[in-house]
């Protein structure tokens, strides 16, 4: 899996932000708003998202609601999954991602282990 493109990034980040699902026309309006874009560029790539598998689609009258298949915290891990496993050695690219970490991340990283051991997921 790699990452959007940035136009499709930003549509994905409408969408999470957004939280309910939208029309092409509501997506269009919104970007809108920051970018020139045309309606016809919104729309074909809202429809490139769903054939890739990151939007779902349903057809409301003549128009389809879309909405994201997974959260925007999903989509993030399944990022991190894919660079461990083509990072190489992934004990490596663990290690080099932890030196990166802040320490509230860190902190973090050390409850969330620590309540997978307990739960018997590690």
């Amino acid at each position: 899996m790699r990452g959007f493109g940035e136009l499709e990034a930003v549509v994905m980040g409408h969408l999470w932000d957004r939280g309910t699902p939208c029309t092409v026309r509501e997506v269009f309006e919104r970007l809108g708003q920051d970018r020139q874009i045309a309606y016809t560029t919104a729309m074909s790539t809202m429809d490139n998202l769903h054939r890739k598998g990151w939007l779902s689609r349903e057809r409301q009258g003549k128009a389809f609601l879309y909405w994201p298949i997974l959260t925007r915290e999903q989509y993030g891990a399944r990022l991190m999954r894919d660079a461990l496993n083509v990072g190489g050695d992934p004990s490596l690219v663990l290690s080099h991602f932890i030196e990166q970490m802040s320490g509230e991340e860190s902190a973090a990283l050390r409850r969330l282990a620590a309540t997978a051991d307990e739960q018997g997921l590690a």
